[in-house]
């Protein structure tokens, strides 16, 4: 068995849960600025207060397994891209403590609000820069980051930025109408058509803009052999946006999140293979980035053990907290 495979997996898996479950609780935040009525957005919270720190778990799995299965990706990528990940390191941090103090802290509900809000975006946008960078490329020598400070500021990754932010409060947007009753979902039916089309918009200029910085993707997917399978995938993320409105036209509740999360898995699949086998591309491959097959067999007992244990809790989390939120409810605090 490949182990350097299965650990790719294994990460590929942790990033995708994360960008899925973190992702429509980051949307929140996002649209938040355009729900002013403080018991909407009381509620609004209320629907991800009792499982965003769980979700986040999935970004310590990431980030713990590139440690322990490619170190050398892991020390490139993060002397590459320090300044990104530390400031949506620290985003993250303001929108967690907002969380707990803005509703023990009523004078200063308002500071607790932008705490959220930036927060939840700048996170987001950062996210976002590191994807950029990643796919546009990241300079090195004899597997060493060999580039300059600011590399990862540049047009494509701003774009990419922007991107993820918009496709976190589409994640958002489905949550709350799967979530929430009456007023507050009939704005969120409201909001969805109008940022699927700003979705749909950023998807085709990041495309457009991945084939200008990154050549190898011309390779891999305009090739005689493979334009069959890139018409495909365009084919099939099309039809996804049409579900997507016609789901929210017709009010249904559950279809748009779960079309959503379907038109993201689509998105994240056509990534790995647009730069797969290469984990920095143009130049490191997964094997080349590996560890030691003795040090990837020792963790990959570990992660046998926790990886369940992290789904079982996730999916207890969901269930104890299932159904409708209300505006005027409790809630979790």
């Amino acid at each position: 068995m490949d182990i350097t495979l299965v650990w790719f997996a294994i990460i590929g898996l942790g990033v995708l849960l994360y960008v899925v479950l973190d992702g429509f609780d980051l949307g929140i935040g996002i649209l938040f600025p355009f729900i002013r009525a403080k018991a909407e957005r009381d509620t609004m919270m209320n629907t991800v207060a009792p499982v965003w720190d769980g979700n986040e778990t999935w970004m310590v799995l990431g980030g713990a397994g590139l440690f322990a299965a490619f170190p050398l990706a892991y020390a490139t990528i993060l002397s590459a891209l320090y300044m990104p990940i530390t400031l949506m390191a620290l985003a993250l941090i303001f929108r967690g403590v907002s969380f707990e103090f803005r509703f023990k802290m009523s004078r200063l509900q308002k500071c607790w609000d932008y705490a959220f809000m930036w927060g939840s975006i700048l996170s987001a946008f950062f996210q976002g820069v590191v994807l950029g960078a990643v796919i546009q490329g990241i300079k090195t020598t004899e597997g060493i980051f060999s580039g300059e400070t600011f590399d990862w500021l540049t047009p494509f990754t701003v774009l990419t930025g922007i991107g993820v932010v918009v496709m976190y409060a589409t994640l958002g947007c489905a949550w709350l109408i799967y979530k929430t009753t009456d007023h507050l979902q009939q704005k969120m039916y409201r909001a969805m058509p109008k940022i699927l089309m700003m979705l749909l918009g950023i998807f085709a200029l990041v495309l457009i803009a991945s084939v200008w910085v990154q050549p190898s993707i011309v390779e891999r997917w305009f090739v005689a052999s493979h334009r069959i399978y890139f018409g495909l995938l365009v084919i099939i993320t099309l039809f996804m946006f049409g579900w997507i409105f016609r789901a929210v036209q017709q009010q249904k509740e559950r279809q748009p999140f779960i079309y959503t999360i379907l038109l993201l898995l689509v998105a994240f699949i056509s990534l790995l293979l647009s730069i797969f086998p290469y984990i920095i591309p143009p130049s490191i491959d997964i094997w080349q980035a590996a560890a030691p097959r003795s040090s990837q067999v020792f963790t990959l007992i570990g992660a046998l053990i926790f990886i369940p244990m992290i789904i079982a809790y996730s999916l207890f989390s969901y269930w104890v907290f299932r159904g409708k939120v209300r505006v005027g409810d409790s809630g979790y605090h």
